[in-house]
């Protein structure tokens, strides 16, 4: 089996090629795992409260704190798998 940022990197793929657009929960949580994966813990300011697309993305990054960069890409993994079959 490959190693895991190969296959981080083959499920990004696999997301952009989906038939379906997922709902925006499994869209929230995938862009959080990712940041996770290449950025680790959410950094910067919470955005305004009115800025609801830009602060629910920084929510579901921040809830991922403290997740390693190896489990945040397997948990990606994962996700996407459950979208593609």
């Amino acid at each position: 089996m490959s190693d895991l940022p190969t296959r981080f990197r083959q499920a990004q793929q696999d997301v952009n090629g989906l038939a379906e657009r997922p709902d925006n929960t499994t869209l929230l949580r995938l862009y959080g795992l990712y940041k996770q994966a290449t950025a680790g813990d959410a950094a910067g300011e919470l955005p305004g409260g009115l800025d609801f697309v830009r602060r629910a993305k920084y929510e579901a990054w921040d809830e991922l704190s403290g997740t390693s960069a190896d489990d945040a890409m397997q948990q990606y993994i994962d996700l996407v798998a459950t979208l593609t079959h």
